[in-house]
């Protein structure tokens, strides 16, 4: 098709063809792609450099090696491959879509750990088949593996991480607040934290998990406290119930730095205080009474 612009007699005209639209334009294979042509076209185009599917084999090796002291996630060992993950799923969502929405888990847990699929995906049937229709869009939309990571935003990774670990050698709470803008850093990390908790629980909840989530806030111990929590290993958040202050010294060549330094002078200690920090995290892996 030649489209001339205005009545002159110009030989340079725009030509478009809309051949290449027609062959072997995207058909939508599933009936939740209905009324949603434009977000179904925009994941097909933005692949088309991707199509190996071999990209998605990670996130299915990751689904099923996850695991909560010892007890398996998501997928079990009957799913291993990307092809398989796909025909269970779509299993899964009609044997879904035959139960009433709030039908607990629990009540299916055994017909899903036969397809393959373990607790995780929801506490009830209504929030299991919005997880598994979000997994079936990626999986059979071909998106590109830049496009994986966009998952660990969304509501079906995010339950499989029960343990935050946040450094932070220059805030403490209750601790020597020698100016407005210390204070202002340990507001905001306090309220931070405790509504990270209150979202992790939630999630973990929504997922039908019954597991206690743990958050540590590492920063400096100071020995030398002055009246305040500053020499304590280990405190709690006020306002939370799993969120602990965890507290290691900054240390030298000549022992434990037992005094308040400012935020200026600390550089010098980061490097062995992120050492000591890990081992410490390490050692505590208990959740405290």
């Amino acid at each position: 098709m030649s489209t001339g612009f205005g009545r002159h007699n110009d030989p340079f005209v725009l030509e478009l063809d809309f051949e290449p639209f027609n062959a072997n334009f995207p058909r939508p294979s599933r009936s939740s792609s209905i009324g949603n042509g434009v977000q179904f076209l925009n994941r097909h185009l933005s692949s088309i450099m991707f199509r190996n599917k071999d990209c998605l084999e990670p996130l299915v090796d990751f689904l099923r090696a996850h695991k909560y002291k010892g007890h398996v996630m998501m997928l079990n060992d009957r799913i291993g491959s990307v092809s398989r993950l796909q025909s269970q799923l779509s299993k899964a969502e009609d044997y879904l879509l035959k139960l009433a929405p709030d039908t607990p888990f629990s009540e299916f847990a055994y017909a899903f750990q036969e397809m393959g699929l373990e607790k995780g995906w929801g506490d009830a049937a209504q929030r299991v088949l919005e997880m598994i229709h979000l997994l079936l869009d990626i999986l059979f939309s071909y998106l590109a593996c830049c496009h994986i990571f966009d998952l660990f935003d969304s509501s079906l990774l995010m339950p499989t991480f029960f343990f935050f670990h946040w450094m932070s050698p220059f805030k403490d709470n209750n601790c020597l607040l020698t100016s407005y803008f210390h204070f202002l850093q340990v507001v905001y990390i306090l309220v931070q934290v405790r509504a990270l908790e209150n979202e992790m629980l939630l999630r973990i909840k929504n997922q039908g998990l019954n597991i206690i989530p743990r958050i540590l806030v590492v920063t400096k111990l100071i020995p030398d406290a002055k009246g305040t929590t500053c020499n304590q290993r280990l405190e709690r958040v006020s306002g939370t119930e799993h969120t602990h202050i965890l507290r290691v010294p900054f240390r030298t060549e000549k022992g434990i730095l037992r005094k308040w330094i400012s935020r200026f002078d600390v550089w010098p200690y980061l490097e062995k205080f992120v050492e000591d920090q890990m081992i410490k995290m390490r050692a505590d892996t208990t959740q405290p009474d």
